[in-house]
C-alpha cells in the first residue's frame, strides 16, 4: 500500500487531472491512498473570499465564490465529458459546495469578524472541491473510488485552527479505522491535504503547503510502503531552478538533509513532512507528475546516503537581531532569559551566533517584534537589521568536505556577511547577507560547490 499525494499544479485543471488519474491507474495494484491538495491559486482565490467577509464586502464574495464555481463546473464537465452519470453529481456537489461557502461567508460578512474558525471553514473548500471532483473523474475511469472526508482522520489540537498540531496516537487510530476497511474491500481512497479538525470536531488546518503533512500523517498511521508526493519539478534539486539555471536533480537525499532544507526555504516539501516518515522508516519519493518517467529523488535514512553537499537552499525577508550586554559576561542564566522572550513573544529563531557580550540571532521577517525588543530591552542593547537573506548549505558530515569552506567563502567575493552559522548537526552553514545581494551569492555559490 502506497500514499500518493497530488499537489495543487498536478491537480491545476483538466489536462493535469487526466494525467494525474493515469499515474494512479498504473499503481492499482499497490493499493494507493490518494491525498489532493486544491486546484492551483483556488486557496488563495479562498483567502480572498475570506478577506472580502472580514471586510463586509458581499458583493465581491458573491463575485469570488462564481469565479471559484465556474472554474470547478468547467473542469468537472470536461473531465467527464463521456460519463453524464458521473458528471452530474460531480456538478451537483460543487454547487452545494460554493452554495454553502457563500452563505457562510455572508454570515462572516454580517457579523464583521473573521475568527480563525472561520478562516479555516471558508479555505477547506478548495480541498473539498478538488478532492469531490477528481473522486468522480476516477470513478468515470472505472476506478473503484471512495471518498473520504481528512477532517474525520486528521485531528489537530486547538491552539492555533490556522496551523494545527496533529495528535498523531489519535491519528494512528482514525486514519486505520476509516481506511483500512476500504483497502480490504479493494476500494481505491481519495481524501484531502491540508484540512483537519480539533478533538471536539472544531475545524482547522495545517498551514499552507499542510496536503505533504497529510500524506505523511497517513502513510505513517497505515505502515505505507512508500509516500509518493508528485509536484511540478523532477524532484530535489541542488537549488531553486528559478535563481540557478543549471540546477542538478538529487537521486537520493537523507531524511535529515531533507528536512533541513525544507527548513530553510526549499519549497518542494513542507517542512513537517519529513518527521511521520521517519517514525516509520518509510521511504518517501518526490516525483514530477508532468513526467512520470523522471525517476524523481528518494528519501531514505541517514545510513543509506553518501556524505557531501546536496542542496543551495535560502530565506528571503530575514532580520538579524543585535542582543548587547556586559552583563552577559560571566553570568550563567543570561541566554536563558534572552531565550525566553521570544518564547513569551512566539517568536521562532532560526540562526543563533554569541560573542563574549553579544548575541545574534535570524527571524523571519513577517513576525510582530515590537514586544520582543521592548521586553529585551529592559537589560539589553538591542538592534534590529532588517532586510537580509540566509543562504543554506545543505548536505551530510559537511565538516568533512574537502575545500568547502574554502570554496564557500571564495564564492562571496566582496558580498557583506553578517552571520556564518555551523549547524551542530554537521548538515548546514548558513550564511546571512543583504537580500539585494541574494541571488548573485546563491549562483556563485552553487557554481563554486557543484561546477
Amino acid at each position: 500500500m502506497i500514499v500518493m499525494k497530488f499537489g495543487g499544479t498536478s491537480v491545476g485543471g483538466t489536462a493535469p487531472i487526466r494525467n494525474a488519474i493515469s499515474i494512479i491507474q498504473e499503481k492499482l495494484d499497490q493499493q494507493p491512498i490518494v491525498v489532493v491538495s486544491a486546484m492551483s491559486k483556488v486557496t488563495d482565490l479562498l483567502y480572498r473570499i475570506a478577506s472580502c467577509a472580514a471586510n463586509c464586502e458581499e458583493a465581491k464574495v458573491t463575485e469570488l465564490v462564481e469565479e471559484l464555481r465556474n472554474r470547478h463546473i468547467e473542469v468537472a464537465e470536461e473531465l467527464m465529458v463521456d460519463s453524464v452519470a458521473n458528471m452530474l453529481p460531480a456538478i451537483s456537489s460543487v454547487n452545494e459546495l460554493c452554495d454553502e461557502l457563500e452563505r457562510f461567508a455572508k454570515a462572516v460578512s454580517a457579523i464583521g469578524e473573521l475568527s480563525p474558525r472561520s478562516q479555516a471553514i471558508i479555505v477547506s473548500h478548495g480541498e473539498l472541491l478538488s478532492s469531490t471532483i477528481i473522486g468522480y473523474a476516477m470513478k468515470a475511469q472505472g476506478i473503484d473510488t471512495e471518498w473520504v472526508d481528512a477532517r474525520k482522520m486528521i485531528v489537530t489540537d486547538d491552539n492555533n485552527l490556522l496551523k494545527g498540531e496533529p495528535i498523531t496516537a489519535t491519528i494512528q487510530k482514525t486514519v486505520a479505522n476509516t481506511i483500512a476497511p476500504l483497502l480490504e474491500a479493494h476500494k481505491t481512497v481519495i481524501t484531502q491535504g491540508f484540512i483537519a479538525s480539533t478533538a471536539n470536531g472544531c475545524p482547522s488546518i495545517l498551514g499552507r503547503g499542510g496536503s505533504d503533512y497529510t500524506a505523511s500523517l497517513i502513510g505513517m498511521a497505515m505502515d505505507a510502503s512508500a509516500i509518493e508526493i508528485w509536484t511540478d519539478v523532477d524532484g530535489v534539486l541542488t537549488a531553486d531552478p528559478r535563481k540557478v539555471a543549471n540546477a542538478r536533480r538529487l537521486d537520493k537525499i537523507s531524511f535529515e538533509e531533507a528536512a533541513e532544507m525544507a527548513h530553510f526555504g526549499a519549497k518542494v516539501l513542507h517542512p513537517m513532512t519529513i518527521e511521520p516518515a521517519v517514525r516509520k522508516n518509510i521511504p518517501i519519493y518526490v516525483l514530477n507528475s508532468l513526467k512520470p518517467s523522471c525517476q524523481g529523488t528518494v528519501i531514505l535514512q541517514d545510513t543509506q546516503i553518501a556524505d557531501g553537499v546536496k542542496s543551495v537552499s535560502y530565506k528571503e525577508h530575514i532580520t538579524v537581531i543585535n542582543i548587547f550586554s556586559m552583563k552577559m559576561i560571566n553570568t550563567s542564566g543570561f541566554l536563558g532569559r534572552v531565550f525566553k522572550v521570544f518564547s513569551d513573544n512566539g517568536i521562532s529563531v532560526d540562526l543563533i551566533s554569541t560573542s563574549e557580550a553579544n548575541i545574534s540571532v535570524t527571524i523571519d521577517d513577517t513576525q510582530e517584534t515590537d514586544q520582543l525588543v521592548a521586553h529585551l530591552s529592559e537589560f539589553a542593547e538591542v538592534v534590529m537589521d532588517s532586510g537580509k537573506a540566509q543562504i543554506s548549505i545543505v548536505g551530510k558530515n559537511l565538516p568533512a568536505t574537502p575545500h568547502l569552506t574554502e570554496k564557500v567563502l571564495g564564492a562571496l567575493g566582496g558580498t557583506s556577511t553578517y552571520m556564518i552559522s555551523q549547524g551542530a548537526t554537521d548538515i548546514n552553514l548558513s550564511i546571512v547577507v543583504d537580500r539585494k545581494d541574494m541571488d548573485t551569492t546563491i549562483a556563485a555559490i552553487h557554481h563554486a560547490l557543484f561546477q
